[in-house]
């Protein structure tokens, strides 16, 4: 049965945590949207076909537990991790863009999770498929974000069933 998005009750705060349980995040903003990406290196960084991300406000997110540390790429864009049991937990865009990417499975409730977006579909596996409402070919501009994330509020909350 397909997953009814009509619920606004996000069930905030949600607590998350890497596999070993070291490292612990809480969120405690609605998220505005949520995604998959299937270019090569997040293929790469996850073993799959794709990586999924769950974008919640900066302001929305924090580390309460343990200290994650950066891998992956080094640059503007950094990938934490737990330094003891390697999970990678979530992404701190560029200075300024007020959100955090994060895995969407070390939430401890992670059920309702379905991508509404898609990126990088030119690097995508041709066996992968999501139910991602929009596709990209490569990464859209960021006027694009605010008519995205619009449309995700408007949805509401995926439930099973």
């Amino acid at each position: 049965m397909a997953a009814a998005c009509s619920e606004t009750d996000w069930r905030l705060p949600w607590d998350g945590g890497c596999r070993c349980g070291q490292v612990r995040i809480r969120i405690s903003a609605p998220p505005l949207l949520t995604s998959a990406c299937h270019c090569t290196g997040c293929q790469t960084m996850s073993a799959s076909a794709f990586s999924l991300s769950v974008s919640v406000p900066e302001d929305g997110f924090a580390v309460v537990a343990g200290e994650p540390v950066v891998g992956g790429l080094h640059g503007e864009v950094r990938h934490f991790f737990c330094g003891h049991c390697k999970t990678w937990m979530f992404t701190r865009p560029p200075p300024g863009a007020a959100f955090i990417n994060v895995r969407p499975s070390i939430l401890d409730w992670h059920g309702w999770f379905v991508p509404f977006a898609e990126f990088w579909l030119s690097e995508k596996l041709p066996w992968a498929v999501t139910p991602a409402v929009h596709g990209f070919e490569g990464f859209p501009p960021m006027e694009q974000f605010p008519e995205l994330i619009e449309q995700f509020a408007a949805r509401g909350v995926c439930r099973p069933g």
